[in-house]
């Protein structure tokens, strides 16, 4: 019997190259800001902070990003000492540096100077084995411009109730 000819297509490996898995998302970013921009960011690790990552536990909840002597940084993120770890363990909330163009970085730091705006941490993701974090460019909201949204929310998940209720009916 003879086997069909190997394309890349089949190998597992490359059916996955573009996929990304989200290992955690900042949800209270969009709550608090709107997102304007998005940019990939690369993350400078430690070995140990990999395998901590792979494992989901990491928190951006307090992190936030800042522009220095032209390098991006992270700060307060984070990420959980490794369970199985020796005595190189890592800080859990070091400031980790960001991988990204120096254009981009430029672009950033001069919007984030602008009234309001801030660069927020969105989420973790691992890419091709690699760890990326999603930042975005935010503005503070207003407190009327969440009640806004949450009201949005609200209205939108009392349609989507109606229309499964409706579909039940029928």
């Amino acid at each position: 019997m003879k086997m069909p000819p190997f394309t890349p297509t089949m190998h597992p490996n490359r059916l996955m190259a573009d996929a990304h898995k989200i290992v955690t998302s900042n949800r209270k970013a969009s709550h608090e800001y709107h997102i304007d921009d998005r940019v990939e960011a690369g993350m400078v690790l430690k070995g140990t902070e990999v395998k901590s990552v792979r494992q989901g536990k990491v928190n951006l909840q307090e992190a936030y990003c800042q522009v220095e002597g032209g390098e991006m940084w992270l700060y307060q993120c984070h990420i959980a000492p490794y369970s199985h770890g020796n005595i190189a363990n890592h800080d859990p909330v070091r400031r980790r540096k960001l991988l990204l163009h120096k254009r981009e970085i430029e672009r950033l730091e001069k919007a984030a100077a602008q009234k309001g705006y801030t660069i927020v941490p969105l989420k973790v993701y691992l890419q091709r084995g690699r760890v990326k974090l999603e930042i975005g460019l935010g503005k503070g909201k207003k407190l009327y411009d969440k009640r806004a949204d949450i009201a949005a929310k609200d209205v939108k998940r009392k349609l989507s109730r109606a229309d499964v209720q409706r579909a039940r009916e029928e």
